[in-house]
């Protein structure tokens, strides 16, 4: 593709910068800015300010409500919204069950669910991973039995990301125990207030809510919610999952990280002199933005073949947008020093406004820095896409 802007595309640009500087709400932009932590209405107001503008599900089809954005326009605006502190449009309704809807849904389902989701009046939740079933989720145990018009649904899911929150969730079910694990699963849109669905917190290192247990306990599902065929869910996933890991590698929120490390490091240590006037210190640094920069072409590439799914190369996306958004906050928390080690729980939730360590750009790192060392396990492990790297783009 054309990497090259022209004037239709910088005006475009320009449009989108206009837009950020007057509906994007201060506090949001200033929480995202400092890295404190969003609230579900935080991510709701931003959803419905992009859903009005139409701007909401930037690689949506116009037919379904999309703004039929060019891949170049569809980076662009990320990277804009990125760069001015907007928080992510949560993944799960546009980006990962709407495709799969869109794909292999029906007229009803489409018909439903996709207004809905652009609305942002149902938040979905995401039901793969299980206890015993991560990395080889086809291993996957909870069951939907059939009875007459429901399926009877029993069974756990684990590190539900933002569940406590979710109207609907969208899961792999085994619903045929006598085949091949692949070819027993199916893909079930259930939901979350109905009798027999438990949430339970999983509360992590830095005291943070934002994954959970499920649990299914005779959960009646109508055969209406069933997706595409019974037992061909696992094809529905390993597509979702496609559109999951290429959204992983967020360029442009790295590129915002980066400035920030950059910004961290040239302030004024006790020595005297700024952290990025060290050599090795900005050897890394260029590294890093190197790294960046060759991710940023390989999913324009990606972007670029409109006609098709994303196949294994979103395996390399995942791979290397985790590898270098852990990259930074290793920087970030070098670069702060000391001062990143304090933990201020009240300072993250927004109870206070400045840091009691006083350092408001070093207090939420350490809880950055660890949050983020989940980005190399979900969406698929990293051992595991290279593993699928191996085998289909390599051919070994």
């Amino acid at each position: 593709m054309d990497l090259h802007y022209t004037d239709e595309d910088l005006a475009f640009r320009d449009q989108v910068r206009a837009f950020l500087d007057s509906h994007l709400p201060l506090d949001i932009q200033d929480k995202v800015r400092r890295h404190r932590r969003l609230s579900k209405d935080d991510y709701v107001r931003w959803h419905r300010i992009l859903a009005r503008q139409g701007w909401v599900a930037p690689g949506w089809p116009a037919e379904f409500g999309g703004p039929g954005w060019t891949p170049l326009q569809r980076h662009l605006f990320d990277e804009e919204c990125a760069l001015a502190g907007t928080p992510r449009v949560m993944p799960f309704g546009i980006n990962m069950v709407a495709p799969v809807i869109m794909a292999f849904g029906n007229q009803a389902q489409k018909d439903y669910y996709l207004p809905r989701i652009l609305s942002c009046e149902d938040w979905w939740c995401q039901g793969y991973s299980e206890p015993g079933a991560g990395s080889d989720l086809a291993s996957l145990k909870t069951t939907a039995v059939r009875d007459g018009d429901h399926y009877i649904v029993n069974g756990q899911k684990t590190w539900t990301t933002l569940a406590q929150y979710a109207d609907m969730i969208f899961c792999l079910v085994r619903t045929d125990q006598g085949v091949r694990k692949q070819e027993g699963i199916s893909f079930l849109l259930v939901d979350m207030h109905a009798p027999g669905v438990t949430v339970r917190p999983i509360i992590m290192l830095d005291e943070d809510h934002e994954v959970n247990e499920v649990f299914f306990d005779n959960v009646r599902v109508p055969v209406a919610n069933l997706v595409g065929q019974e037992n061909r869910g696992w094809t529905y996933a390993k597509y979702l999952l496609g559109h999951e890991r290429t959204n992983i590698a967020a360029v442009g929120v790295a590129k915002r990280e980066l400035a920030f490390v950059k910004r961290l490091a040239a302030r004024e240590q006790k020595s005297g002199r700024p952290l990025i006037e060290d050599p090795l210190f900005a050897a890394r640094v260029a590294a890093l933005e190197i790294e960046l920069m060759a991710l940023e072409m390989t999913v324009l590439r990606v972007l670029a073949r409109e006609d098709q799914a994303p196949g294994p190369e979103a395996s390399v996306l995942k791979v290397k947008g985790t590898e270098i958004q852990q990259g930074l906050t290793e920087l970030m928390v070098e670069a702060a020093g000391p001062m990143a080690l304090p933990f201020d729980a009240a300072y993250l939730e927004g109870e206070r406004e400045h840091s009691l360590a006083g350092d408001d750009d070093a207090a939420p790192l350490a809880s950055y820095y660890f949050n983020y060392r989940k980005t190399s396990i979900y969406g698929g492990s990293n051992e595991i896409q290279r593993n699928i790297i191996t085998q289909m783009i390599l051919g070994l």
